[in-house]
Protein backbone atom coordinates (compact mmCIF):
# COMPACT_ATOMS: atom_id res chain seq x y z
CA UNK A 1 0.00 0.00 0.00
CA UNK A 2 0.93 3.51 -0.92
CA UNK A 3 -0.66 7.08 0.20
CA UNK A 4 -2.32 8.17 -3.00
CA UNK A 5 -4.30 11.32 -2.02
CA UNK A 6 -5.42 13.49 0.86
CA UNK A 7 -8.83 15.03 0.45
CA UNK A 8 -10.15 18.57 2.31
CA UNK A 9 -13.65 20.26 1.21
CA UNK A 10 -13.56 24.24 1.09
CA UNK A 11 -15.93 26.11 1.45
CA UNK A 12 -14.99 29.14 -0.78
CA UNK A 13 -13.17 27.08 -3.97
CA UNK A 14 -11.63 30.01 -5.25
CA UNK A 15 -10.05 31.22 -2.24
CA UNK A 16 -8.95 28.18 -1.34
CA UNK A 17 -7.24 27.68 -4.64
CA UNK A 18 -5.57 31.05 -4.14
CA UNK A 19 -4.31 30.07 -0.42
CA UNK A 20 -2.74 26.60 -1.89
CA UNK A 21 -1.39 28.24 -5.04
CA UNK A 22 -0.20 31.84 -4.23
CA UNK A 23 0.14 31.26 -0.24
CA UNK A 24 1.51 28.04 -0.32
CA UNK A 25 3.28 28.07 -3.56
CA UNK A 26 1.71 24.84 -4.10
CA UNK A 27 2.19 23.89 -8.01
CA UNK A 28 -1.44 22.85 -9.69
CA UNK A 29 -1.21 19.03 -10.66
CA UNK A 30 -5.07 19.18 -12.05
CA UNK A 31 -8.21 20.74 -12.08
CA UNK A 32 -11.46 19.63 -12.94
CA UNK A 33 -13.43 23.01 -11.77
CA UNK A 34 -16.46 21.57 -13.29
CA UNK A 35 -16.15 18.38 -11.05
CA UNK A 36 -15.22 21.40 -8.10
CA UNK A 37 -12.18 19.49 -7.65
CA UNK A 38 -8.41 21.12 -7.70
CA UNK A 39 -5.16 19.10 -6.66
CA UNK A 40 -2.20 20.55 -5.74
CA UNK A 41 1.46 18.31 -5.80
CA UNK A 42 3.96 18.41 -2.82
CA UNK A 43 7.44 18.28 -3.91
CA UNK A 44 8.36 15.83 -5.85
CA UNK A 45 5.84 13.20 -4.16
CA UNK A 46 2.99 11.64 -6.65
CA UNK A 47 0.08 11.91 -3.67
CA UNK A 48 -1.57 15.13 -3.98
CA UNK A 49 -3.49 17.38 -1.56
CA UNK A 50 -7.50 17.35 -3.60
CA UNK A 51 -9.62 20.29 -2.75
CA UNK A 52 -13.32 19.39 -3.27
CA UNK A 53 -15.76 22.15 -3.86
CA UNK A 54 -18.43 21.90 -0.76
CA UNK A 55 -21.16 23.40 -3.14
CA UNK A 56 -20.46 20.25 -5.59
CA UNK A 57 -20.03 18.11 -2.52
CA UNK A 58 -21.88 18.99 0.15
CA UNK A 59 -21.31 16.04 2.27
CA UNK A 60 -17.48 16.25 1.84
CA UNK A 61 -15.36 15.13 5.07
CA UNK A 62 -11.25 15.24 5.03
CA UNK A 63 -10.18 12.17 3.34
CA UNK A 64 -6.95 10.01 3.31
CA UNK A 65 -6.85 7.57 -0.07
CA UNK A 66 -4.50 4.57 -0.29
CA UNK A 67 -3.27 2.85 -3.40
CA UNK A 68 -3.72 -0.74 -3.12
CA UNK A 69 -3.69 -3.19 -6.07
CA UNK A 70 -6.97 -4.27 -6.63
CA UNK A 71 -9.87 -2.39 -4.62
CA UNK A 72 -12.45 -5.13 -5.36
CA UNK A 73 -10.12 -7.80 -3.83
CA UNK A 74 -9.38 -5.01 -0.56
CA UNK A 75 -13.44 -4.65 0.04
CA UNK A 76 -14.31 -8.06 -0.02
CA UNK A 77 -11.36 -9.07 2.36
CA UNK A 78 -12.55 -5.74 5.01
CA UNK A 79 -16.18 -6.24 4.09
CA UNK A 80 -15.30 -9.91 5.94
CA UNK A 81 -13.61 -7.94 9.20
CA UNK A 82 -16.71 -6.13 9.48
CA UNK A 83 -15.33 -2.85 8.37
CA UNK A 84 -18.59 -0.19 7.70
CA UNK A 85 -17.88 0.96 3.93
CA UNK A 86 -19.94 4.08 3.10
CA UNK A 87 -20.16 3.23 -0.83
CA UNK A 88 -19.75 -0.11 -3.20
CA UNK A 89 -16.59 -0.03 -5.38
CA UNK A 90 -17.23 2.35 -7.93
CA UNK A 91 -15.46 3.42 -10.69
CA UNK A 92 -13.25 6.30 -11.51
CA UNK A 93 -10.73 7.96 -14.34
CA UNK A 94 -7.76 5.39 -13.18
CA UNK A 95 -9.51 2.36 -11.77
CA UNK A 96 -11.35 1.94 -8.75
CA UNK A 97 -12.39 3.44 -5.58
CA UNK A 98 -14.08 2.84 -2.15
CA UNK A 99 -14.41 4.81 1.17
CA UNK A 100 -15.21 3.24 4.50
CA UNK A 101 -14.78 4.91 8.22
CA UNK A 102 -12.65 3.76 11.27
CA UNK A 103 -13.20 3.37 14.19
CA UNK A 104 -13.60 6.90 15.05
CA UNK A 105 -15.22 7.81 11.54
CA UNK A 106 -12.56 9.00 9.50
CA UNK A 107 -12.62 8.34 6.55
CA UNK A 108 -10.28 6.46 4.17
CA UNK A 109 -10.24 5.59 0.81
CA UNK A 110 -8.66 2.74 -1.38
CA UNK A 111 -8.38 3.20 -4.75
CA UNK A 112 -6.18 1.24 -7.85
CA UNK A 113 -4.55 2.33 -11.24
CA UNK A 114 -6.09 -0.57 -13.31
CA UNK A 115 -7.77 1.35 -16.11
Amino acid sequence: MNYDNFFFPVDDYEKSKKFYDETLGLKIKFEFKEKGMIAFSVGDEEPAIILKDKQKFPNAKPSLWIEVENVNAMYKELKNKDVTFLTEPFKIKTGWAVEFIDPSNNIIGLTDYTS
